[in-house]
């Protein structure tokens, strides 16, 4: 029988707090700064999935909608989005709270993929994902269409054989 994990189990939260180090000259937090909190967050979501060591093998989508200020404090909120054979899509949500008013806006969104390995770095199986809330469901969807673009965009799956890209424009 195979081995299941509910999206809900792998959801991992960071919190940080923008400090001078972090930012840059106009006092925004560096993108490459949020890139590695949001891989460290997304990498504990995968873990926490098939419970084996796991390397980040791409990073699909960042979304830099907002700045993110010095004093501000960073939320990232992550989950795995759906799991193939040995890989794990991974979505994350990133929140900026104001450190002088309290409010939580979302700023920042990304999709990171890893793979799980075993001791010498040999791809390994992961456990499928069960998806149970509305927006759970939509990113599992989502991301059947995302690996299919990059497959045949990596000339490893053949148009025709997207399903569920087809879907889209076969309505």
């Amino acid at each position: 029988m195979q081995v299941q994990r509910k999206a809900s189990e792998t959801k991992a939260n960071s919190s940080k707090i923008v400090l001078p180090n972090d930012t840059n000259t106009l006092g925004n937090l560096m993108g490459g700064q949020l890139l590695n909190w949001m891989d460290i967050t997304a990498a504990i979501s995968a873990h926490r999935h098939c419970r084996r060591v796991v390397v980040t093998a791409a990073v699909n989508n960042v979304s830099f909608d907002h700045p993110i200020k010095l004093g501000d404090i960073v939320s990232i909120e992550s989950k795995v989005s759906r799991a193939f054979t040995s890989s794990m899509e991974v979505y994350l949500d990133v929140f900026v709270e104001d450190h002088t008013t309290g409010k939580r806006k979302k700023c920042n969104e990304a999709i990171y993929t890893f793979v799980a390995v075993d001791q010498v770095g040999a791809a390994i199986q992961v456990p499928q994902l069960v998806p149970e809330s509305e927006e759970e469901i939509e990113r599992y969807n989502s991301a059947l269409r995302r690996r299919q673009l990059s497959l045949i965009l990596g000339g490893r799956m053949k148009p025709e054989e997207a399903t569920e890209l087809r879907k889209l424009f076969t309505a």
